[in-house]
């Protein structure tokens, strides 16, 4: 296991970097981190090459400042919008009778090879479904097992060339040319699941800036993961676009009375039920909108996501075997209401609202649901995920000890009082527009509140 590693979140919104080591104890150590407003990136999608660089390197360049430690290895995020899945299965005989990592590898790499990958697509990961022994039921880990026989079901994601081939470009301004990619939804579910929600699968639906990337994660495992192109942006666009109002105005709109929940009818608690907004093209123009109106427009779109992300799960024929119910998360997850909405739209399921376990350090706040991905990197890279499989270098991946650790412990090197004051502003980013008296005045009504030949020909292929 390295011990330095660079974890890179390319979102939509922001690029989120964080260096971090590994001790003997299999601890997160937090070097570094950097934040920068994304930019060249859409959808998941690098649009701009120079512009998606130059966030990636400043986010770096951040992180780099108060460590000097060699990085080892880069692990990237990479989103749903270009990713296919597939599943696949593969056996091996067991010569010396005792099944160890040499043929856990074996198999794993035999699953891929009877897998049939599109040509212009790479592969991210080759995750266990279950291991079978001599045809005995089936298992988690068959490490030290006795048997003649070694079989494996395993769910492959692969991702279009290209756009790894455009994410690694970008890489390069910042020096690194050796990277293993994460799939979003894959460390999302790693950041905000427990044991017990793994043990009988949930759904854990990342509903990010741009895009909602959304996976059904069992066992050790990946079952199903799906994407749909819209998220929080999408509701400033309806904003801006049904209250012909700027965008910079519709997000404050967004943020300030964004509610699924909140009661703007006459003679609410609040005693708000009109705001005052500039016009498109005349912000000297002020006009007047009902906050109930607003609401109803965020209720539409956020409706629209849940259903759509419904119907992909109810397509695959997984919404029924959630077990552990839905966990959503991500920066759209904060909006107030969403989880009442969720619970009447997936009827009967559990609905929760997760942010990802907490890193305390002296650089950022990680308990906050849209650090879900970065948190899931960080996990990733330290094996909590607890199932041998391959990663997007096909290169086997070994889990924790358990005999070392149960849970990862999670620690810090913390050093607040040298740390830069260019450090400190990227502590944590948001949307904001300046104090204006023209924009978004409530009208106030009330105050109230306010085989081995075979086996070597194979292995010379990966």
């Amino acid at each position: 296991m390295n011990n330095t590693f660079l974890a890179i979140d390319i979102g939509s919104s922001n690029i989120t970097a964080v260096i971090a080591k590994h001790d003997l104890e299999n601890n997160i150590n937090i070097l570094g981190t950097g934040i920068q407003k994304s930019g060249g990136i859409n959808k998941g999608l690098i649009i701009n090459i120079e512009e998606a660089s130059k966030a990636i390197k400043d986010a770096v360049s951040v992180a780099k400042r108060t460590t000097t430690e060699l990085i080892d290895t880069t692990v990237v995020s990479i989103s749903g919008s270009y990713s296919k899945s597939i599943r696949s299965s593969g056996s091996v005989n067991v010569p010396n009778g005792l099944i160890t990592e040499t043929e856990i590898n074996q198999v794993m790499q035999m699953a891929l090879y009877n897998a049939t990958i599109v040509p212009e697509y790479e592969v991210v990961h080759v995750v266990p479904i279950f291991f079978k022994v001599d045809d005995s039921v089936e298992v988690d880990n068959p490490l030290n097992m006795n048997g003649s026989r070694l079989e494996v079901s395993v769910y492959i994601v692969t991702a279009k060339r290209t756009a790894l081939t455009n994410i690694k470009s970008a890489l390069k301004t910042s020096g690194i040319e050796v990277v293993k990619f994460v799939l979003d939804s894959y460390a999302s579910a790693l950041a905000v699941l427990d044991d017990q929600q793994k043990k009988f699968g949930a759904v854990v639906i990342n509903l990010g800036s741009t895009t909602t990337e959304f996976v059904y994660f069992k066992g050790n495992s990946i079952i199903f993961n799906g994407f749909i192109p819209v998220g929080s942006n999408h509701i400033t666009n309806d904003l801006s676009v049904m209250l012909h109002t700027p965008p910079t105005a519709a997000e404050k709109i967004k943020l300030e009375y964004g509610s699924l929940l909140r009661n703007y009818s006459p003679n609410n608690e609040l005693g708000v039920t009109k705001v005052k907004i500039p016009r498109i093209g005349d912000e000297e123009s002020i006009s007047e909108v009902a906050l109930d109106y607003i609401q109803t427009i965020i209720h539409a779109r956020v409706e629209e996501v849940l259903v759509l992300v419904k119907n992909k799960l109810k397509k695959s024929g997984h919404l029924d075997n959630t077990g552990s119910g839905i966990v959503i998360t991500g920066g759209m997850s904060s909006l107030d209401g969403i989880k009442k909405l969720a619970e009447k739209i997936y009827e009967g399921i559990p609905i929760s609202v997760s942010n990802p376990k907490n890193i305390k350090n002296g650089f950022m706040s990680f308990d906050e649901a849209n650090m879900a991905t970065i948190v899931g990197l960080l996990l990733y890279s330290l094996g909590s995920n607890k199932s041998y499989q391959l990663d997007s270098s096909k290169k086997l991946l070994k889990p924790l000890k358990k005999d070392r650790i149960m849970e990862p412990k999670i620690s810090v090197v913390e050093n607040v009082s040298e740390k830069p004051a260019a450090q400190q502003q990227y502590v944590k980013e948001e949307i904001q527009i300046k104090s204006n008296s023209a924009i978004l005045t409530p009208l106030i009504r009330d105050k109230k509140k306010g085989v081995s030949k075979f086996w070597n020909k194979v292995s010379e292929w990966f």
